[in-house]
């Protein structure tokens, strides 16, 4: 009954935010406008969480009646070093998102209002050691924006609307799990934009099914690991897996990433900020990660996911430095410049821990083409790097209908040879995308554990064959398609033709002999 519970609860936050969503966009892009959503949801989070913090604290030295959302700014300052020590950011209680929505109606400069307040949050963390987690995280609730109106008034009116909404989202007590509302929240509202959005929403959002199927793979048999990877992080939504999966307590070195695009990046930050972990347990870097990687102190990782874009271009060749760097030079080529697939996986490989297991997406292109990507394939199958290849369903991203892969790599495999997985089957159909359900999962996991052969499924090809074969890493290559098609009894159909020929020779003389009637009555 419980979980019938959350997922009612979870359903109705679902409707509230879809509903709110479509009343407040407007004319605003939705893509464009879930900044706004999400960047209210996290000052929401944040305030509340504080507030949570704080009351705690005082309560437990006796101070049972204490509520900081009604301390006023001067009492609070004096608690504001000890409070950004332990927390890593300060808000002072005029603030907190329940105190600037009770005003906002009424608020002329709501605008100005809530630019200093970001800042002003910002500001708290600098020059500790929090400010990596916290720097530039408002910067894209741009709320002087015309996107939210032609005037002033017409902005504010938006945003107190706006604060309206968030505040009214049933989000439930801390007690109840407020966390996984917050998450599940941040994480409807990616993919309900990610699917209208198309390929720009893929690039933010990977799906929960996908997320969860990754990280299983690279946890298998594991009930804790050291520390985790992505090297295209996007919203964070693979990494913050490993806290469902595991316990966030059981990542015991924390969560890492980098991604490219600076808006998804101060989005991962705020999602793992929603999902409670806390700054010291997270380090997410804005940058190139192939041509300027953030963690090279941090590595190695004893589990890596990933899902980074298909076939985008990178400086390869043309970066004469590049051939000499430790993560690449060991296939003695680069990934071609027009398609660096290969290159994250040789990042990947890299900086994996001996013990570990990277699980990454891939396009399927990468698994058969010639040139300096066989010769890649050939380093990964020579020196027997590659755990699995899975062939997923199509139509499972936003945005892209190619049925992609999924390429495992271990560095201490027990034997020499790589298993193919077609689980392109698995999968049921929702709307216009497939989706993976609980079941599909399972089916690959036990297939992945068991390392057998299996008649159109599974198929443990030695190294030296796949050698053979080109280097081809194409699971159809090795695992043989089922014929589906109608099975046809080639006896039966003769013996019916037979009959009806014979039958067509008994109407012909029947019709010839009406037209001889006729011929002779005329």
């Amino acid at each position: 009954m419980v979980d019938n519970k959350k997922e009612q609860e979870r359903d109705e936050l679902h409707r509230t935010i879809w509903s709110m969503a479509n009343d407040l966009r407007g004319s605003v892009d939705g893509w464009d406008f879930k900044q706004y959503v999400l960047g209210m949801l996290f000052y929401r989070y944040i305030s509340e969480n504080f507030v949570k913090y704080v009351n705690a604290g005082e309560i437990e030295a006796g101070n049972a009646n204490f509520d900081y959302v009604k301390l006023n700014d001067k009492d609070a300052e004096e608690a504001r070093e000890d409070l950004v020590q332990s927390k890593g950011y300060f808000i002072l209680p005029s603030q907190l998102f329940c105190n600037v929505k009770e005003k906002a109606p009424n608020n002329e400069n709501l605008n100005e209002t809530l630019e200093s307040v970001f800042r002003s949050i910002e500001m708290s963390a600098q020059g500790r050691d929090s400010e990596k987690n916290f720097k530039g995280l408002f910067d894209d609730i741009d709320v002087n924006s015309n996107k939210l109106g032609g005037t002033v008034a017409k902005r504010n009116e938006k945003l107190a609307k706006l604060l309206g909404s968030v505040g009214d989202m049933k989000l439930g007590s801390y007690q109840d799990n407020t966390i996984d509302a917050f998450g599940d929240a941040y994480e409807y509202l990616m993919g309900m934009y990610a699917s209208n959005a198309g390929k720009s929403g893929g690039e933010y959002y990977t799906p929960q099914e996908v997320s969860e199927l990754l990280t299983k793979i690279t946890v298998l048999g594991k009930q804790e690991v050291n520390k985790v990877y992505d090297p295209a992080c996007g919203s964070g939504s693979l990494l913050l897996k490993f806290a469902k999966v595991l316990g966030k307590e059981n990542v015991r070195l924390g969560f890492f990433g980098q991604e490219i695009n600076l808006t998804t990046y101060n989005l991962c930050r705020m999602n793992m900020w929603l999902h409670d972990i806390e700054y010291t347990e997270f380090d997410i870097g804005h940058g190139d990660t192939l041509i300027e990687p953030m963690h090279w102190d941090d590595e190695p990782f004893e589990a890596i996911v990933s899902n980074p874009p298909y076939s985008i271009k990178w400086e390869g060749d043309d970066n004469p430095i590049l051939i000499n760097d430790e993560r690449f030079s060991p296939a003695g080529v680069l990934a071609p410049r027009s398609k660096a697939d290969l290159a994250f996986i040789m990042h990947s490989l890299a900086w994996l821990a001996t013990n570990g297991v990277a699980a990454i997406v891939c396009f399927p292109g990468v698994m058969y083409r010639g040139g300096a990507e066989q010769k890649i394939r050939k380093y990964l199958i020579d020196n027997n790097y590659v755990e699995c290849i899975i062939q997923l369903p199509d139509n499972l991203f936003f945005g892209t209908s190619i049925a992609t892969c999924i390429m495992v790599l271990k560095k201490s495999k027990t034997e020499n040879s790589t298993l193919f997985l077609d689980a392109s089957k698995e999968c049921v159909k929702v709307t216009n995308n497939n989706k993976l359900t609980e079941e599909n999962i399972q089916n690959i996991l036990n297939a992945y554990k068991e390392r057998k052969d299996k008649k159109y499924y599974a198929a443990v090809i030695p190294n030296d064959k796949i050698a053979d074969n080109g280097y081809s890493l194409s699971v159809s290559a090795y695992v043989e398609q089922e014929d589906t098609r109608e099975k046809i009894d080639i006896v039966k159909l003769n013996a019916e033709i037979k009959e009806i020929v014979a039958r067509e020779e008994v109407l012909r003389a029947e019709i010839d002999r009406i037209i001889a009637e006729i011929e002779v009555e005329a």
